[in-house]
């Protein structure tokens, strides 16, 4: 009977990637823990026949079907609360795991019972490497992100602390966050810690998670002996500038939350220039490069976007976010 407690239970939330999503669960099909593995699908009301083809196609995996889009953070919510096992994965729809994946992670968790979650290495479609973590925000490397000093001196550390470039990939490391598209965390570290804040409808909750988990006391560290393949922007496809606009609105939401009043007014400072900045040298490039006018064009309407929101927004929007 104890083999047939999952030891591992998965939530994945969906949100009209029907094509990504079944993907993920076919990879998943190879993970099982131990001869078990609970997967939790938590579908916010998709359109495009996501659920259908999960009860026909992956019948023992527990469907739960949103009567709305309540945004990722809530949505995991409700699937971590039906979770039974002892740990347990956020895993992004658009993620393929690799087989030993999980296993290396809950093998890893196991012998470090002090460390709170652990995410691997994260390669993109393309098989090139994706920010697998990072530091946590600060007027300093937020600044230099802005002004692209991260850019012009990438092999600077000082500039470029945010997405820490300089971490070494050939041992386990502490980390501030963990890419948000796979986590996994030791449940009585949640207990301690509490739940996603619903108040982040998408994105900003990884940071606001990992932030709230260092404060427990519960470290967070990056594996990267072990890999999965994130293709990125399944949900977000759907209306790439409103969720462009949804990530900054989610990172001032974060600011707001986790800083002074005076640091959230430099940080919007810093927002204004880094969009301003954009809006210039894209239009530029639009200009002179006629092959890739487009994409230059919609990144000018993007960070067109956002300006346009932080003179608009109230703080009522801040604390009570909309859909997306």
């Amino acid at each position: 009977m104890h083999d047939l407690i999952p030891k591992v239970s998965v939530v994945i939330v969906n949100w009209n990637a029907k094509r990504y999503l079944l993907e993920c669960l076919e990879s998943l099909a190879g993970c099982a823990y131990r001869g078990n593995l609970e997967i939790i699908v938590v579908d916010n009301n998709s359109s495009d026949g996501s659920q259908e083809a999960v009860r026909k196609e992956f019948p023992k995996v527990n469907l739960i079907r949103n009567s709305d889009n309540f945004g990722f953070a809530k949505a995991n919510n409700i699937g971590i609360k039906q979770c039974t096992g002892e740990y347990i994965a956020l895993i992004n729809s658009d993620v393929n795991v690799d087989a030993g994946c999980i296993a290396y992670l809950v093998d890893f968790l196991e012998k470090n019972p002090t460390v709170g979650m652990a995410g691997p290495r994260i390669i993109g479609g393309d098989g090139k490497q994706q920010l697998s973590c990072r530091g946590f925000p600060s007027l300093w490397n937020m600044a230099c992100r802005a002004l692209a000093l991260d850019v012009v001196f990438q092999n600077s550390e000082w500039a470029t602390g945010y997405q820490l470039p300089h971490r070494p990939d050939d041992r386990c490391s502490e980390v501030d966050i963990l890419s948000g598209c796979f986590w996994l965390a030791r449940r009585s570290a949640i207990d301690t810690v509490g739940l996603l804040d619903e108040a982040f409808f998408i994105y900003g909750e990884d940071m606001d998670w990992c932030k709230r988990f260092w404060s427990a006391g519960w470290p967070i560290v990056y594996v990267p002996f072990t890999a999965s393949v994130h293709y990125g922007g399944a949900s977000s496809a759907n209306a790439p500038q409103r969720f462009f606009v949804e990530m900054q609105k989610a990172d001032l939401q974060y600011w707001i939350k986790h800083h002074s009043a005076g640091a959230v007014f430099m940080y919007k400072a810093i927002v204004f220039a880094h969009h301003g900045i954009r809006v210039v040298g894209h239009f530029a490039k639009s200009a002179i490069k006629s092959s890739s006018r487009q994409s230059h064009r919609h990144k000018v309407a993007c960070s067109l976007a956002c300006i346009k929101w932080l003179l608009s927004y109230n703080k009522q929007q801040i604390l009570n976010p909309v859909k997306a």
